[in-house]
């Protein structure tokens, strides 16, 4: 009687076989989510992502303003650290930030009240969320409590039109990528320049969308706000290639730079910058979000002429000896070698 040889299979070890089905599970890549679908919630709620400093709050400022001009009820909640959303529109005036008022109603035994953190102006209503002091914490982690209070004061109850969040672009952070992260927006806006670094985060903010696509996220990116327009056209052809539309293309004018620093609202019905505004609430509320398709670091420098970006110089690997100075110091390794048996 002849005895047939196990199979490999057999022969394997019960973890070999467990780390095979593991391999293979994680190879399948997840089923692809549609191209675009609409918002669901009759609040549409919006992050606008952009570099530190490209014009978030500006834009964001006169576009919720040139909102409610429109009839439309809108609550701007600014979740940059720097707490500086609300500023434009309230005049230069601070708004009390919802981390430090909790903490102060913390230590005199106090619940904190709507009127503690949100204020309005002209039919917008605005809050910021705020952040650590300098050197004293996280501004991701301030983010996450931030929304956890917002949470307690009924933030899923509201009835707004629109909501808007002002996040600074670096969503390798928890906290900034949470809108993302755990579906708390249907749609991103990025905003950015004619500029390498404002692009390279606009693109990490796509990255960021198309990662939680593949793991069953519904958010999806709506379009660019290009500001500071000066016609070289680097952010427009990055739009065009990662898939989302322009929605606004504002202008690099010194008339809005003087307005703007000196605190003035130009997205007016009766300013000569109204019809823009105007035009950019009617795209933002009809947008779409959409799947983008980020570039890889090579395709963004390739937006640049060589000479901006530096595509030209060639990397030469350092020596030990330019590391140690004019004498190369050479020692004996300490790495044990066993001979063969």
């Amino acid at each position: 009687m002849s005895t047939l040889a196990p199979s490999a299979e057999l022969k394997a070890s019960p973890l070999t076989i467990m780390m095979k089905d593991l391999r293979a599970e994680a190879a399948i890549e997840p089923d692809p989510a549609p191209a675009t679908s609409p918002a669901a919630k009759t609040t549409q709620i919006i992050a606008i992502y952009g570099k530190g400093g490209i014009g978030k709050s500006f834009t964001l400022a006169n576009l919720s303003y040139m909102m409610a001009q429109q009839g439309k009820k809108v609550l701007l909640i600014g979740c940059d650290p720097k707490s500086d959303t609300t500023s434009l529109l309230f005049g230069g005036k601070a708004c009390p930030t919802i981390i430090e008022t909790s903490s102060k109603k913390k230590l005199a035994g106090e619940a904190v009240a709507i009127g503690d953190v949100c204020f309005k102006r002209d039919g917008v209503y605005a809050m910021e969320l705020g952040g650590p002091e300098v050197g004293r914490g996280c501004g991701g982690r301030g983010i996450i409590h931030g929304f956890e209070l917002l949470e307690k004061l009924g933030f899923h109850e509201w009835g707004f039109d629109y909501v808007l969040l002002d996040f600074l672009g670096d969503v390798v952070c928890g906290g900034f990528g949470l809108p993302i992260a755990r579906d708390m927006c249907q749609k991103v806006i990025v905003v950015a320049s004619n500029d390498l670094q404002s692009l390279y985060v606009a693109n990490n903010v796509c990255s960021a969308v198309e990662y939680f696509r593949k793991l069953g996220g519904n958010v999806g990116v709506a379009g660019m706000v290009i500001n500071r327009d000066d016609g070289t056209g680097e952010a427009a052809a990055f739009a065009e290639k990662v898939g989302i539309p322009v929605l606004s293309t504002i202008p690099a004018n010194d008339d809005i730079r003087r307005k703007s620093a000196s605190y003035e609202i130009i997205g007016r019905p009766d300013s000569v910058w109204g019809p823009m505004f105007a035009q950019l609430a009617e795209n933002v509320g009809n947008s779409q979000p959409m799947r983008p398709n980020p570039m890889s670091q090579d395709q963004l420098l390739g937006l640049f002429s060589a000479d901006t970006v530096g595509r030209n110089v060639v990397l030469e690997p350092a020596t030990q000896f330019d590391m140690c100075g004019k004498t190369e110091i050479t020692k004996e390794t300490l790495e044990v070698v066993y001979d063969e048996a």
